[in-house]
């Protein structure tokens, strides 16, 4: 899992931990989460760090940088036949309600819980 989240303490790290493995077999899909600063592009930044991961195509990114206000989701093709843009739009709409306010780690595994729910087989 890339991440970068000195914005979590080691308590609401560990907890993201247990929430991506719960929807990782969920969806049989890896769940990854980039917290930090993006460089440039958002979209292609996101884009970038997800094609560098060890399956892609069975593979989700949440790539987060609360500096920035920004979150993007990257699916692979595998998980895109089951998971909508339209979910994913959803699923970033929860996860900014709880960004804005004030509760990053209640975002991430609300988000994070509700992917591993919309990309079921």
């Amino acid at each position: 899992m890339p991440t970068s989240s000195t914005a979590l303490n080691a308590s609401e790290r560990a907890t993201l931990d247990v929430v991506i493995r719960n929807a990782e077999q969920a969806c049989r899909a890896e769940i990854s989460v980039f917290l930090g600063t993006a460089t440039g592009n958002p979209r292609q930044f996101a884009t970038s760090l997800h094609n560098t991961l060890v399956l892609p195509a069975r593979s989700v990114l949440v790539m987060v940088d609360p500096a920035r206000r920004v979150v993007e989701i990257v699916t692979g093709g595998h998980v895109r036949a089951r998971l909508t843009d339209e979910e994913t739009r959803q699923v970033v709409a929860l996860m900014t309600e709880h960004f804005a306010a004030g509760d990053l780690a209640g975002g991430l595994t609300r988000g994070i819980e509700q992917l591993g729910v919309l990309a079921k087989d």
